[in-house]
């Protein structure tokens, strides 16, 4: 109830914003003598009012489209910050309120309204935000003199159409986590009535009596069943969200209140099926055909490794992802981990485990196609340069369905990946959620993959693939320097994201995860140099490094992520609360987290091997690291969950716009 009130006092300050500003458009239109806000345009107080105007997203939008000149923007801010100060609200280092002490006109004919000073927040979440938000402390903190904005020259915070559109979302938002919030409150309820009913069922067949009907009558009586506040606010945020949001379409309105989820399809489950079978028939075919032809063998196997290999192996590694990703869906399901609700995914598009099986095995029967289809055109005695051309084909059409625009294929779950990778890339300049830092974790851990990317794009865009002369992307110092590059830029942005968290969130341990990130790029760029330079000063360096950011990932695994290794809980060196009730479980994937981790050992051992096997030890171990993260995800997720379970965490908190300036 109270966050309902809160909520109300807020929209009352949105819509009162919102008429200010468009009736002063139309006075403006009307005639250009007349600038100052009449007494009649705030008519209510500040306590309570009825909502007499209608506004809509998109009215807003429509309403505030007129461009205009700065000057006539600063004025017109300005009235409406006067025009709220007259009715009680006032706002923090604003000239307004100096110049409205100064000039004595209309402070003194509401002096029994008590003032209140707002700010309006809106959190940086993009990077224009982020460098306005970054620019003005500095400014305010370093170049103005404080002295000044007592004076009245300080500029207070400015209101314009991005800010009122930007206020009017968040307002939204909250209304919509309020009745998340009351929907499940209301189905406690609920629960708890039936739950009654069957504990009395119970008891009266124990106890041989009927007893039930009298226990059932006092607990009606209760206030937890008979209380209808939660159905009443839920109703009433039904027509304040259809009035204000929804542009009087109550369709609209439920479609943001109570989103369906997708059902699930059998034909989802045939097709899986079905692109399951022709993947390992046409592996099979590819095995066979492979053999045949020598395209491994050390001789002639070159040509094939260095330019057709790369583009193969990115597809199976995004593939196994995708398979280990599906099964994380379905683990988080079979144990009923609220994947959604940490992710603060719509249940009405996100994937289900059996649609990223789908997306896994079309993707695969298709790469594993085109395979078979490259090496008997090689077969058939075509030219080298023109069927070498078909891996970079399938690189296109790939990323042509990812941004296609057409609602086909999962287009939400298409463009809202590519939201995500546009945050990770533009770190610290997004706002950091959950689900930026568990895909930017998944970055970490495809790094070959990237490589791949990097020498086959390489390969296409030289046009070794038609002369052959592979020095020009092996031997390039830009190649080599570019190495270096996409092997720490996974580390580098999830380490900016630790420091965006801890500039918000002021928390250490931030820091200190910034620091496991940093170590592993020294540790990276330490064995990629003693790849070129083999000798004993480097193996120092590559052992003492790699030991270091390993002993270092493993403790913020099993302590941080995963919430383990806890020597005080109940469930000996795990944690008081576990989901999966076989605690041997745990204890092995422990064990399994730390041999595939250390699997860097490997580029330390000096072993030897020819071109075609040392490709194949690479990728074997790539999809090694790629199986360990989503091993990692699962308990990655149940410490989350069981973290939110704990704080009854059952709705995301959501930010309001206009705060109390003492609330800081």
């Amino acid at each position: 109830m109270q966050r309902g009130d809160i909520l109300n006092k807020q929209l009352d300050i949105l819509m009162d914003l919102k008429r200010i500003l468009s009736e002063n458009r139309r006075r403006v239109k009307s005639s250009s003598n007349n600038s100052s806000v009449s007494g009649g345009v705030f008519s209510r107080s500040w306590s309570s009012s009825p909502r007499s105007s209608d506004f809509s997203e998109s009215g807003l939008e429509s309403e505030l489209a007129g461009g205009e000149t700065p000057k006539s923007e600063q004025s017109e801010t300005e009235e409406v910050i006067a025009a709220l100060e007259k009715n009680g609200v006032s706002f923090v280092n604003s000239n307004t309120r100096t110049k409205m002490k100064k000039g004595g006109s209309g402070g003194n004919n509401n002096n029994n309204k008590p003032k209140m000073a707002l700010r309006v927040d809106i959190p940086a979440t993009t990077p224009t935000r982020t460098i306005t938000a970054v620019t003005s402390m500095l400014w305010e903190d370093l170049i103005n003199n404080p002295k000044k904005g007592e004076s009245g020259g300080g500029g207070g915070d400015h209101i314009n159409r991005k800010k009122i559109q930007c206020a009017e979302k968040m307002i939204r938002s909250a209304f919509v986590e309020l009745y998340r919030g009351l929907g499940l409150l209301k189905t406690y309820s609920s629960l708890n009535m039936v739950a009654f009913t069957k504990i009395l069922k119970k008891f009266d067949k124990v106890a041989n009596q009927q007893a039930s009907p009298s226990y059932l009558r006092e607990v009606k009586k209760s206030h937890f069943i008979s209380s209808d506040k939660a159905v009443r606010l839920m109703d009433e945020v039904e027509c304040i969200f259809t009035k204000h949001f929804a542009n009087n379409d109550r369709k609209k309105t439920m479609k943001f209140l109570r989103p369906q989820q997708q059902k699930e399809s059998h034909m989802v489950t045939f097709f899986v099926g079905l692109f399951t079978g022709c993947f390992v028939s046409l592996f099979s075919v590819y095995a066979i055909l492979a053999h045949l032809s020598g395209i491994f063998s050390p001789t002639t196997g070159r040509s094939y490794v260095e330019t057709v290999y790369p583009v193969f192996s990115v597809f199976a590694l995004l593939s196994l992802h995708l398979f280990m990703y599906g099964c994380n869906l379905f683990m988080w399901k079979a144990t009923r981990i609220n994947h959604n609700f940490i992710f603060e995914f719509q249940p009405s598009n996100s994937l289900k485990y059996r649609d990223s099986f789908l997306i896994c095995t079309t993707f695969m029967t298709s790469v594993v196609g085109a395979m078979v289809i490259h090496l008997l055109l090689r077969a058939a005695g075509f030219s080298p340069s023109q069927v070498d051309a078909i891996p970079g084909v399938l690189i296109l059409i790939f990323i042509a369905l990812l941004i296609c625009p057409f609602d086909i294929l999962y287009r939400p779950t298409r463009y809202y990946f590519l939201r995500i990778m546009r945050n990770i890339a533009c770190s610290p300049l997004y706002k950091v959620l959950l689900v930026d830092i568990f895909m930017a974790d998944q970055l970490t851990s495809q790094i070959p993959l990237l490589r791949h990317m990097e020498s086959t794009t390489c390969y296409f865009i030289a046009g070794t693939f038609k002369t052959h002369r592979y020095e020009t992307c092996n031997s390039g110092k830009l190649y080599r320097d570019l190495v270096y590059l996409i092997s720490f830029l996974p580390y580098y942005w999830r380490a900016m994201q630790c420091l965006r968290r801890y500039i918000e969130e002021s928390d250490v341990n931030q820091l200190a995860n910034m620091g496991k990130y940093v170590s592993a790029m020294v540790a990276a760029g330490a064995r990629l140099t003693y790849a070129k330079k083999e000798n004993h000063l480097w193996f120092a360096i590559v052992l003492v490094t790699s030991a270091f950011a390993t002993i270092y990932q493993l403790y913020w695994d099993f302590v941080k992520d995963w919430g383990l290794l806890n020597p005080k809980s109940k469930n000996k060196w795990l944690r008081d609360d576990l989901i999966l009730k076989n605690k041997s479980i745990y204890y092995m994937s422990i064990g399994l987290n730390v041999v595939l981790r250390v699997a860097w050992v490997e580029t330390v051992m000096g072993f030897r091997f020819r071109m075609v096997e040392s490709r194949m030890l690479d990728f074997f171990l790539a999809s090694l690291e790629v199986i360990r993260r989503g091993h990692w995800n699962f308990y990655r997720l149940e410490n989350e969950h069981v973290s939110n379970v704990g704080k009854c965490k059952a709705v995301k908190p959501v930010t309001v716009p206009f705060r109390d300036a003492d609330s800081d």
